[in-house]
């Protein structure tokens, strides 16, 4: 009886419901497309792409979180963002047969399903539903690459560090001013997504801290002032 739990467990928590772009399939769809998925389960540090490589399957995250990075030669992390449940990777070499733009590695431990290109172009051309969801999603991405872009070109480390601050504020939880970065992420995960240094990171950290922008919490990063903190980048990018 208990393994026969233990199966019924895993066949559950092995769904493709969750999937943003997915969630236009109908019942009958996602369970013909689940069928013709890998699924894997990542430990926290796991890799699952590399750059460059050429490999072309598309990723679904089921459940936790991966972390997109670009590597050096010298091996510095750069780091792009990360992504949670319901999310999808992979899917630009599915689509034009180039390379990978980037390694992207469990942050925590993760379950994903994959699924060939062959099938990937087949879905988005059977499916519209599908292929209408993704445009949204790459259209954002670009945007944000953009924006990452200027900000490197044009903002001090200082500013940069507070603009990013204020994007993961952006997907923490709210409470009036006041937002939860939860888990609160390291000064060396920071560094990597601005370009710059752990010590950077530290210095400006402390001093938002002793303004009263931002406190550690146990685990979490409170950001007490969203509305401040966004007051500071509008006041460096003039947006």
């Amino acid at each position: 009886m208990v393994k026969s739990a233990n199966r019924q467990l895993g066949r559950l928590q092995q769904s493709l419901e969750g999937i943003a772009i997915l969630a236009g399939l109908s019942p009958e769809a996602r369970e013909r497309l689940h069928k013709r998925c890998t699924w894997r389960r990542c430990r926290p540090g796991d890799p699952i792409v590399g750059y460059l490589d050429a490999s072309d399957d598309v990723f679904f995250i089921v459940d936790g979180e991966v972390r997109v990075t670009i590597y050096s030669v010298a091996g510095r992390a750069v780091s792009f963002r990360n992504l949670g449940p319901g999310e999808v990777f992979g899917e630009y070499p599915a689509i034009d047969g180039g390379p990978r733009s980037a390694s992207v590695e469990a942050a925590r431990s993760s379950l994903i399903a994959s699924l060939s290109a062959s099938a990937f172009q087949e879905l988005l051309q059977t499916e519209p539903k599908v292929a209408q969801a993704l445009l949204p999603q790459l259209v954002t991405k670009i945007r944000a690459l953009t924006t990452r872009v200027y900000e490197f070109s044009t903002l001090a480390v200082n500013n940069r560090i507070q603009a990013e601050l204020l994007r993961l504020a952006s997907l923490g939880t709210r409470q009036g001013k006041a937002a939860h970065i939860v888990p609160a992420p390291t000064h060396v995960e920071i560094a990597s997504r601005v370009s710059t240094h752990r010590e950077a990171v530290t210095r400006e950290l402390n001093r938002l801290s002793r303004i009263g922008i931002i406190e550690s919490k146990r685990g979490a990063l409170l950001v007490k002032d969203v509305d401040r903190l966004a007051g500071m980048v509008h006041e460096a990018t003039g947006e």
